[in-house]
């Protein structure tokens, strides 16, 4: 009996293995994102230990003649942000056209031989990836102006080193620029996280699937990864 209620549709079309997928989507995507943004003091993640070099960066960048190699780096930020927000406007407009017409959808599962899914149940699993892709794009275009910021207060920075403002307002740059960074990995979290949610097309099981891989995929990427040892490495040597 146990097991029938644990299959048994609920309304709009759920299980109770479709909402303890989705609590366990909801338990992933809040505990991902503050292991990664606030990590153990012992075990810092790469986001985290990149806040260090972005500082750094606007430290070097005081002492530089001429500064059109930061102007570089900083437009190729921009570009990404870019590209990635044009992306997710691109998956938005094929999710919104996917769900005025969730017959393709359908016609895939009666193939595979799943349960008949009522065509409201399919517009909510379509709908989940894209509050996730919304988000994604939001926070890109965020970090996109963000870094805009960034290179009119790295532009304000006097040229004289030695100038009584120049070395606050290159720190307040490099704040500046690690908000922009800290949107910009939220925005690939959203992404992966809506790569993992298509898992629920397959079912409930198939969402849960999605969000093991995404989750050891992302925790993996920033605290067991060859670039964060490389990273811890070379604060070794800084001392």
């Amino acid at each position: 009996m146990s097991g029938m209620r644990w299959i048994t549709p609920l309304p709009l079309g759920l299980s109770a293995a479709d909402l303890a997928a989705l609590a366990l989507l909801a338990l992933a995507w809040f505990g991902v994102c503050r292991l990664v943004e606030r990590p153990p003091a012992s075990r810092p993640s790469v986001s985290v230990l990149m806040k260090r070099y972005r500082r750094e960066w606007m430290r070097q960048f005081l002492h530089r003649d001429p500064r059109i190699f930061d102007g570089n780096i900083l437009s190729s930020l921009r570009e990404g942000t870019s590209f990635f927000a044009s992306a997710c406007m691109i998956a938005l407009g094929g999710g919104m056209a996917l769900i005025g017409n969730t017959d393709p959808l359908a016609g895939i599962a009666r193939d595979l031989e799943a349960q008949e899914i009522p065509a409201l149940l399919w517009r909510l699993k379509i709908l989940l990836i894209m509050l996730f892709l919304a988000n994604a794009f939001m926070k890109f275009v965020w970090a996109h102006r963000l870094f805009g910021y960034c290179a009119v207060m790295m532009a304000a920075v006097p040229n004289d080193p030695g100038h009584p403002r120049a070395l606050d307002r290159a720190m307040a740059a490099a704040e500046v620029n690690i908000h922009a960074a800290r949107n910009f990995n939220i925005g690939l979290r959203a992404v992966y996280f809506a790569l993992g949610s298509a898992g629920w097309l397959a079912g409930p099981w198939g969402l849960m699937l999605g969000l093991a891989i995404v989750s050891a995929m992302t925790l993996r990427r920033e605290f067991a990864s060859g670039s964060r040892q490389a990273i811890l490495n070379d604060m070794g040597r800084d001392g």
